[in-house]
């Protein structure tokens, strides 16, 4: 069913990432992927040094890292704050890691790339933000044009929570006071969860005061997609992917009900 603008999930695709500062300070003690993708292309996949396609770049967390190891890094971003973030962090490192990563600022459900790649990863729920059937559709056909025959397509998403989808959308849930790597003011922080079960559409409103200065407050909003496991498989398989491996932790444990994230990895289907 053909859709207009959602201006409201628009808003919660992008908000999140226009603060590099505050994201890399939220998520600076998560490695656990970061040892896993690189291990995983460095050990497994590319012993020649890529390249690598990665699906929401971001500000580097974890294609620094594959560039430091050697590998060549294409990142496609939809946020100019975090690429140009990114642009900044790369000037520091030295000229053989700056040769080895090209940043395109793009929508990963329509880029087009010209080239093929050994390994394509959509990290850290990038996925998440595939809100609807024709999402999902277009980024798994740009996924299919860019793997090379035998190419390996990895992502991580986190499952269900569902403890947070049963929450009250009125009532606040206190999250831990941070400093603001900006200002340095210590801030107050409470969430808001709205879950649209028509729509598997998690509505996050985070919600930050400083210490203080009430008038300083603001609300960043994240909207995140749903996808169970079995929906996840399924819609590899009807796009032309064929699921050849699924984790439910970056140590290689099985997914089971216990987990709290799935990492799929998966090829291009022969032809039927």
């Amino acid at each position: 069913m053909p859709r207009g603008r959602d201006r409201e999930l628009e808003a919660g695709s992008r908000a999140h990432y226009d603060d590099p500062a505050y994201y890399t300070a939220t998520y600076r003690r998560r490695l656990a992927d970061v040892v896993y993708y690189v291990n995983l292309a460095t050990s497994e996949l590319l012993p020649s040094g890529g390249p690598v396609l990665e699906y929401g770049v971001g500000n580097g967390r974890i294609a620094l890292p594959l560039a430091r190891s050697g590998l060549e890094v294409v990142g496609v971003d939809h946020s100019k704050p975090m690429l140009d973030d990114l642009r900044a962090r790369l000037r520091r490192e030295p000229p053989e890691v700056r040769r080895r990563v090209r940043l395109l600022r793009g929508d990963m459900r329509s880029v087009r790339l010209e080239r093929r790649f050994p390994l394509i990863i959509c990290a850290f729920n990038t996925a998440l933000h595939l809100y609807t059937r024709d999402d999902v559709e277009r980024f798994f056909g740009r996924v299919r044009a860019h793997l090379t025959p035998g190419g390996i397509f990895v992502a991580d998403l986190s499952t269900p929570p569902l403890a947070d989808l049963e929450r009250d959308p009125e009532r606040a849930y206190r999250a831990p006071r941070f400093r603001d790597p900006t200002t340095g003011m210590m801030v107050n922080n409470i969430e808001r969860m709205d879950y649209d079960p028509a729509r598997q559409v998690l509505f996050v409103s985070m919600e930050f005061e400083p210490v203080g200065r009430p008038d300083l407050a603001w609300m960043t909003p994240l909207s995140h997609r749903q996808f169970f496991p079995q929906e996840w498989e399924a819609l590899l398989h009807y796009n032309g992917l064929s699921a050849v491996k699924v984790l439910g932790d970056f140590q290689g444990g099985p997914l089971d009900k216990k987990s709290d994230v799935m990492i799929w990895h998966a090829r291009r289907a022969p032809r039927r």
